[in-house]
This record gives C-alpha cells, sequence and structure tokens, in this order.
C-alpha cells in the first residue's frame, strides 16, 4: 500500500458524529427553506401556487378514462338538475292558469301529474348520476395518490444522502404521509363539487336568459363581486395554510426525535424542556391553523349576504314583472329558484377554498421534495468479473460545507487482501472516508477506482453489493432474528445463515431466546442487548460475502471477552479480502497490515503497528493515551 499525504495544514472542520449528522448539514439545506425562525425552525418561503395546482391537475390527467366518465356524468346530471325549475315554473302555470279561467275544477290534473313525475323522474336521475360521479371520482383521486406516493417512494431511494441529512426525519415523514392523505382529502371533497358548481353556474345563467335577459343582468353583476371577494380572502389564507402544513411537518419532526431518544431525555431530566419546546411548536401550529381556517372561512358568510342582497334584488324586480304582466307567476317561480340556484354554486366554492387551498399547500410541499437534486446519474449496468479488492484514492477532495473544506488532495491505495486501519482523533475524516468509498457522497475533486474502475462508472448497487458495512450504530429492522440476518444475502442457505451466525457467536445468544432464530426483534425492543444487535449486524455482513469490508467501530458494544472472539472471526473474514477499519480502540487493530493515522482531514502517519510507537508519532501518542496509566502525583 502507498500513500501520498497531503502538505497543506489541518483542516478546522470536524467530521460528522455519525455517518448521518454532518457538522452544520450540507450547504443547500434542502428547497422551501429559508431563513431561521424561532427554535431554530426553518421559515417557509414563498411558493408558485399557480405551478403546484397545474402539477396536481396533470396528475390527474394521467387517468383520462377515469376522468372522461366523471365530466360527461357531471355535465348530464347539472343539465337535469337545471330542467327541474323550469318545470316546476311550467307545474305552476297549470295551476293558476286553471284557477284564473275555470276555478278549481279548471286544473288540469293529468297534465300536472306528467309534468311533476317528469320533475321527479329528472332530480331521481340526477341523483344516480351524481352517486355514480363520485364512486368514479374517488377512483380517480385514489390512482393518483398512489402513482404520487410511488414518485415519492422512487424520488427518496434517488436523494443523496446529503439531502436526507439536511432535513427533520419526522418532516419528511410529514411530507409522504400527512400531506399526501390531505392533498387526497381535499381533491376528494372538493373536485366534484367544483366541477359541478361550475357547470351549475353556466347552466343556471343560461336557463336565466332564456327566461328574462334583464333578471340575468342583474343576476351576473354578484359574479364579479364574488370572485373579487374570493380573491382577496384567499390570498391572505393562502400563507397562512403554507405555515400550518410547515408547522405540522415541524412538529412531527420534533416528537420523532423526542420518542427516538426518549431514553436520553429521561437520564437526562430534560422533559420539561422538550415539552416547552412541543408546547412552543404546537402554539404556532394553532395560530397558523387557526389564522387559515378563520381567514378563508370569512368568504362563505360574505358570499351568502352577497347572496341574499341579489335575492332581494330579483325578487323585487320579479314583482313588477309580474304586476305588469311582462311575466307569468310560473316563469317568476322558476326564476327565483334559479337565483338561489345562481348563488348557490358560488358560495359552495367559496366553502371549498378552504379545503383546496389546503390540499394545494400539501401538493407544494410533496412537490418541494420530487424537486429535490437527485444524487449522480446511475452509470449504465455492465457486466464485469468479481472485485479482487484494489482500491485508490486519487487527488480526493471533499467537504460537508464548501466553505470549510474538511478531506484535501487525499491519495491512498489499498491492496487486494490488505487490512487498512484508519485512526485518528474524532472529527479527523476517518468515516467520511469510507462514506465516500461507498459513494454515500459525491467527491468535490479527484477520484477513487476499484480495480481500476472509477466508482461513478459502476452502478451503485453493483458496487455496494461487493461491499459489507457494519457501523458503530446498528440498525434492524421489524422481523425475526433469522430474517435480520439473512438481510444480507436474501438468497443464502439456511446451511450458510447457521455458519454466519456461529463464527460471529450470535448462535451462543440466540438458543437462550424462547423462539431462537424465529425470535421477533426490532431496533427498540429489548430482548436483545446493544451488544447483540451489533452481533447480528456482523453476522449479516458476514453472511454477504463480500469482496471489500469497512468496519466502523463494529465491536464498539461488545465486552471485552467477546471482542476477543469476533477478532477471531473477522480475521478469518477479513483474510481473503480487503478490509477498512474504523477503531479507537487501539488494541483492535494491532495486527493491521497498514495503519492509516488521520488529522484534519488528510494522513499525517502510516505504517505497521510496532513501526508508528517507534516512530514516537502521532499513533504514539494516542496508544499510550489510552493504554499508560498517567503518573500519580505526589504531594
Amino acid at each position: 500500500m502507498t500513500t501520498t499525504p497531503t502538505t497543506s495544514g489541518p483542516a478546522t472542520v470536524p467530521d460528522p458524529p455519525t455517518p448521518e449528522a454532518p457538522p452544520g448539514g450540507p450547504p443547500n439545506a434542502g428547497p422551501g427553506i429559508g431563513r431561521m425562525g424561532a427554535l431554530g425552525m426553518p421559515v417557509e418561503t414563498a411558493r408558485d401556487v399557480r405551478s403546484s395546482t397545474r402539477r396536481l391537475l396533470r396528475q390527474l390527467r394521467q387517468d383520462p378514462v377515469g376522468l372522461m366518465p366523471i365530466v360527461v356524468l357531471a355535465v348530464v346530471s347539472v343539465v337535469l338538475t337545471v330542467l327541474g325549475p323550469r318545470m316546476l315554473g311550467q307545474a305552476t302555470d297549470v295551476v293558476f292558469t286553471g284557477l284564473r279561467e275555470s276555478g278549481p275544477g279548471g286544473i288540469d290534473f293529468d297534465r300536472l301529474r306528467n309534468v311533476l313525475l317528469g320533475v321527479l323522474a329528472l332530480y331521481a336521475t340526477a341523483s344516480g348520476l351524481s352517486y355514480l360521479q363520485s364512486y368514479l371520482l374517488a377512483g380517480v383521486v385514489q390512482r393518483t395518490m398512489k402513482r404520487l406516493r410511488s414518485n415519492v417512494e422512487d424520488k427518496l431511494n434517488r436523494l443523496p444522502l446529503r439531502y436526507v441529512d439536511s432535513q427533520p426525519r419526522g418532516d419528511l415523514l410529514s411530507r409522504v404521509t400527512n400531506d399526501i392523505d390531505n392533498i387526497a382529502q381535499s381533491l376528494q371533497q372538493t373536485l366534484s363539487q367544483l366541477l359541478t358548481s361550475l357547470l351549475t353556474l353556466l347552466g343556471t345563467i343560461v336557463m336565466m336568459i332564456v327566461i328574462s335577459p334583464l333578471l340575468a343582468l342583474v343576476a351576473i353583476v354578484s359574479i364579479p363581486i364574488s370572485l373579487w371577494i374570493m380573491r382577496t380572502v384567499t390570498r391572505r389564507s393562502k400563507a397562512q395554510f403554507i405555515q400550518q402544513w410547515g408547522h405540522t411537518g415541524r412538529l412531527n419532526a420534533l416528537v420523532e426525535e423526542s420518542f427516538t431518544g426518549h431514553a436520553i431525555v429521561k437520564a437526562f431530566g430534560r422533559q420539561r424542556e422538550v415539552e416547552e419546546r412541543f408546547r412552543q411548536t404546537n402554539e404556532q401550529l394553532y395560530h397558523a391553523s387557526f389564522g387559515a381556517q378563520f381567514v378563508s372561512g370569512v368568504i362563505q358568510p360574505a358570499m351568502m349576504l352577497l347572496g341574499n342582497l341579489n335575492f332581494v334584488v330579483i325578487a323585487v324586480i320579479c314583482g313588477m314583472r309580474v304586476a305588469s304582466g311582462s311575466l307569468s307567476l310560473g316563469s317568476v317561480q322558476a326564476f327565483i329558484q334559479y337565483s338561489r340556484q345562481f348563488s348557490q354554486p358560488l358560495t359552495h366554492v367559496a366553502s371549498m377554498a378552504n379545503v383546496l387551498q389546503s390540499g394545494i399547500a400539501s401538493a407544494e410541499r410533496v412537490f418541494e421534495l420530487l424537486d429535490a437534486e437527485e444524487q449522480a446519474p446511475e452509470a449504465a449496468a455492465s457486466v464485469a468479473p468479481p472485485l479482487r479488492g484494489r482500491v485508490a484514492f486519487e487527488h480526493v477532495s471533499f467537504s460537508y460545507n464548501q466553505e470549510r473544506p474538511l478531506i484535501t488532495d487525499l491519495s491512498l491505495v489499498a491492496e487486494p487482501g490488505q487490512t487498512v486501519a484508519i485512526v485518528g482523533p474524532t472529527g479527523a475524516g476517518k468515516t467520511t472516508l469510507v462514506n465516500l468509498l461507498m459513494r454515500f457522497y459525491e467527491l468535490d475533486q479527484g477520484r477513487i477506482t476499484v480495480d481500476g474502475r472509477d466508482i461513478t462508472e459502476v452502478p451503485r448497487g453493483e458496487l455496494r453489493a461487493n461491499m459489507g458495512m457494519v457501523l458503530q450504530d446498528t440498525w434492524l429492522f421489524g422481523g425475526t432474528i433469522r430474517e435480520n440476518i439473512a438481510y444480507g444475502n436474501p438468497d443464502a442457505s439456511e446451511d450458510d445463515l447457521l455458519a454466519a451466525a456461529k463464527a460471529t457467536f450470535v448462535d451462543r445468544f440466540v438458543h437462550t431466546l424462547p423462539d431462537g432464530y424465529d425470535t421477533h426483534i426490532d431496533d427498540e425492543g429489548g430482548v436483545v442487548s446493544a451488544g447483540q444487535k451489533q452481533l447480528l449486524t456482523i453476522a449479516r455482513a458476514f453472511l454477504a460475502n463480500p469482496s471489500i469490508l469497512i468496519l466502523d467501530e463494529a465491536t464498539s458494544s461488545v465486552d471485552t471477552r467477546t471482542e476477543v472472539l469476533i477478532q477471531h472471526a473477522m480475521a478469518a473474514l477479513r483474510s481473503s479480502r480487503t478490509s477498512f477499519v474504523i477503531a479507537h480502540r487501539l488494541s483492535t487493530i494491532r495486527d493491521a497490515d497498514v495503519i492509516l493515522v488521520m488529522d484534519g482531514g488528510r494522513i499525517v502517519e502510516q505504517g505497521h503497528h510496532t513501526q508508528l510507537l517507534a516512530a514516537g508519532g502521532a499513533y504514539a501518542t494516542l496508544y499510550n493515551a489510552q493504554f499508560s496509566a498517567p503518573a500519580a502525583d505526589v504531594a
């Protein structure tokens, strides 16, 4: 192995304590994030509502087969509904004409019955079509949300780790769950009513013009006033709805953080501080939600007032027209019904404004996630021979924040089968080095090759399939012990799985559990200890049988006796593969082929254990700090 250490001074920026939490986060804090508000919460910036609305409609248009019947049913249903008042006016004329000409006995009851039966058939058919329309709409909306959830899931798989690190996990979960559910509810509640209301408004205007163009003109005057009211109020409530769902995401992030670390919160007695942060965030959510609902709720009373004023004016004019003989009583009755029918769509649209705006605000948050910058495109799949494991870093530079470089012009070569130990103080760049090798982050400069191939030219799946990684922080999913071990190689046989468990000493404690390998566990469960969880992750990597092995403090949670046993297993596991071992306990890497000492993002020393001790440099200082007791002060 050869190295070319840098000549620049040590970097001043520490390495992140874990791969998931780079210091200060990446320079891009994610879309839609502006200045920082109270409690360090990001304040949402303004968004383009029209763009989000158009994109949401484009999502719906991807199901044209489902939309067309809905539109057709809505048109037919509205036409039948609009014809109803006109036919009722005819029934009134039949009664009034009969009474005026011949008294009660002059009413043509046969004709009256036919007209009323026709009205009944109209309304019954319109109701049936409306029911069918709602049924079809539910299918369209849910299929759209299914596609949207799939798009979000695909997007999450394409997002770089840098983006995920910069976002509160609870807020991401809220976008994927709460916001998409809110979009579905908003579309389900508003789409059908909005379409029906607009068609009803258009049909009512046509019928009013047929009856009396003058009266129709009086009614139409209220439309621009209604639109002005809705536009004014919705512009004021838009920001409130955006803040409402932003605070909802932050509240979810706070709850997720508090419950994930509930043991630490209790251990340090910080319940009151967490409760206070929750109270303040909840208060912000309350004020944003109250403001959004109150401001948008003003629309409906205003529209009802406008509709009532319009109705009074029309009623007075209708009375004058009847008195002058310009209109029949049946036409007046029909027109008054139409005037009521005319104001109802406007009132319905106004009442839906808060629900619609809430859905649009959620859609904006989801589209922000879909618009986030993705990781570099995948290289084309290729048929390559199995990896030998020669790893080369060539003039690599990297930083989590462009203003504060972490690794600068670093070069090293690890030959196949070598065990390379990486040591150094916290923040030296050790974990960052293996994160770059795994392509969790992309390089700023330089390149990394495996067997001479640039890793950017290898599909990520193919690259990582040849690497096994065991982290200090264990991760187990809800399932059995057998399933958690098999996660490293789903195609492995039962014999291979048991062999991996025995080699990593998992088999010893599994037999003490009531259900053995079928015992159900998860990352938070108390069935197994922290050290046993780490043994399971080691067994998982053992079963994967990778060409390159990465161990990041892989034995930090096990006792000394078990650690010695695991070292023997690790030695067997590393015997035929290139291994990178990050360790703070220097006793675990004495037998490494090469030890790299990192500080400030550069390699300051390299060599064997005995060579580095004899050199008396940085490695000797670290080693003596661990194994040499300080002399007692003598008074």
